[in-house]
């Protein structure tokens, strides 16, 4: 799980495995696997940063870089 903080400065916990996609626009914007969006505070760098950290704790980090590699063997 991950903590951010909403525009209007509400903190919010996900689960970070459930994030598709993070973009600016200029602000950060996170698309869930359900499409829902959340707009925080945070750059798009510190929740990379967040997701990545999130993901050494449940031991998925590997996983994922491994996964990741597959598909660019294309």
């Amino acid at each position: 799980m991950i903590t951010l903080t909403k525009l209007k400065g509400d903190t919010i916990t996900i689960n970070a495995i459930y994030i598709e996609r993070i973009e600016s626009f200029p602000d950060t914007t996170i698309t869930l696997t359900n499409q829902k969006k959340l707009f925080v505070k945070e750059t798009e760098d510190d929740v990379k940063e967040m997701v990545t950290k999130f993901y050494k704790q449940i031991g998925l980090y590997q996983l994922q870089r491994e996964v990741g590699e597959q598909g660019n063997e294309s």
